[in-house]
C-alpha cells in the first residue's frame, strides 16, 4: 500500500500534465505540441492569442474547479461517513446555483465578482441545513441522502422557474446551469483562485482530525481531537470550494462522488493521502470530460457538466448496487 501511494502520486501528476497539454491543443483549431509551446511563450506566434485568450484560461479554470470539487467531495464523504455524499447530490451546488440565479435575474448582478458572494452564501446555507437535518450526530447516510435529494430537487425547480419567467436570465445562464468551462476568462480564474486556495488549505489541514473522527466523536475526543471545531472547518472548506467552483462553472455533478472513491481504492482510508489524490485526479476527470465534449460534437461542443453526468450516473448506480450487495 505504501509503495502504491508513493508511486501513484507522481504518476497522477504526469497524467494531469498530459491532460493539460491536450486541453491546450484540442479544439476547433487543433495545435501540435510545438505550436502549444510557442503559443505559451512566444507573443509573435500565430497560436499565442488562441492559447492565452481562450484555452489557457479554460484549462486553468478546469484545474481549479476540478481540484475544488474533488477535495469538497472527499471532505464531505469523510464528514458524513457516507461514500455517496457529493456536493451535487446533496444540494450544496444547488444552493449556490439558486443564489446565483436570484442575484442575476432579480438583482441584475451579472459579474462573477458580484455573484460569487451569493454563491458562497447559498452553499453555506444549504450545507448547514443538510448537515443539520440529515447528517448531524448519528443520523444515517440514507437520511442524509434523502434530505439532500429533497433540497436539491426544490432548489433546481426554483432555478428552472426563475429562468422560464425571465427569458433574459435564461439566455445568460443556459450554458452555466448545465456546468461549463467553455467561456472561461482570465478574470474569472483570478477571482476564484483565493477562495479555492483557502478552501484547499482548510480541507488538507482537516485530514488528520477527520481521520480521528472516523473512530467516533468520543474516541476522537479521547485522543485530543475537537470534533465540533473539525466539523466547522470542514464545512467552511466545502462552502469555499463548492461555492467558488459553482459560481465560475455552474453546477457540475458527480466529480466529487467518483474521484474520492477512486482515490480511496489507491490510498486506503487515510485522508492524508486520499485528499491529495482527489485534488489531482478530479481535474484529470474534469478536463478529460471537457476534451471529450469538444471532440464528440464537432463543430459544436457538449458542455462538461453533460459529460460528467453521463459518466457519473452509471457509476453512482453501480456504487449503490455494490453497497446493497
Amino acid at each position: 500500500m505504501a509503495t502504491r501511494r508513493a508511486l501513484g502520486l507522481p504518476a497522477a501528476l504526469c497524467a494531469l500534465l498530459v491532460i493539460c497539454v491536450l486541453s491546450l491543443a484540442i479544439g476547433a483549431l487543433p495545435l501540435a505540441p510545438s505550436a502549444v509551446w510557442h503559443g505559451l511563450v512566444d507573443p509573435a506566434s500565430a497560436a499565442y492569442p488562441v492559447v492565452h485568450e481562450t484555452r489557457l484560461p479554460r484549462t486553468l479554470l478546469g484545474l481549479l474547479a476540478g481540484t475544488a470539487l474533488g477535495l469538497a467531495g472527499a471532505v464531505m464523504q469523510a464528514l458524513t461517513r457516507n461514500p455517496l455524499a457529493d456536493p451535487g447530490l446533496l444540494g450544496v451546488n444547488a444552493g449556490a446555483s439558486a443564489a446565483v440565479v436570484t442575484a442575476t435575474a432579480l438583482l441584475g448582478i451579472s459579474s462573477l465578482g458580484g455573484y460569487i458572494w451569493f454563491a458562497l452564501g447559498g452553499a453555506a446555507l444549504v450545507s448547514v441545513l443538510i448537515y443539520a437535518v440529515g447528517g448531524a450526530g448519528s443520523s444515517s447516510p440514507a437520511r442524509l441522502a434523502l434530505a439532500g435529494t429533497a433540497v436539491n430537487a426544490a432548489l433546481f425547480s426554483y432555478v428552472g422557474a426563475v429562468e422560464l419567467l425571465d427569458t433574459d436570465a435564461l439566455d445568460r445562464m443556459r450554458f452555466w446551469t448545465v456546468g461549463s468551462i467553455a467561456d472561461a476568462e482570465p478574470g474569472t480564474v483570478l477571482r476564484i483562485t483565493p477562495f479555492i486556495l483557502v478552501g484547499a488549505v482548510l480541507a488538507l489541514g482537516s485530514a488528520k482530525p477527520l481521520n480521528a473522527m472516523a473512530l467516533g466523536d468520543d474516541a476522537a475526543t479521547a485522543i485530543g481531537g475537537r470534533p465540533a471545531l473539525t466539523r466547522a472547518i470542514a464545512i467552511a472548506a466545502i462552502v469555499l470550494l463548492c461555492g467558488s467552483a459553482t459560481a465560475a462553472c455552474g453546477p457540475i455533478v458527480f466529480v466529487g462522488l467518483m474521484v474520492p472513491q477512486i482515490a480511496a481504492k489507491i490510498t486506503g482510508p487515510d485522508l492524508r493521502w486520499e485528499l491529495p489524490y482527489s485534488a489531482i485526479l478530479a481535474p484529470i476527470l474534469l478536463l478529460g470530460a471537457d476534451i471529450v465534449g469538444r471532440v464528440v460534437a464537432r463543430p459544436s461542443e457538449l458542455e462538461v457538466g453533460i459529460i460528467t453526468a453521463v459518466i457519473g450516473g452509471p457509476v453512482f448506480l453501480l456504487t449503490v448496487v455494490g453497497r446493497r450487495a
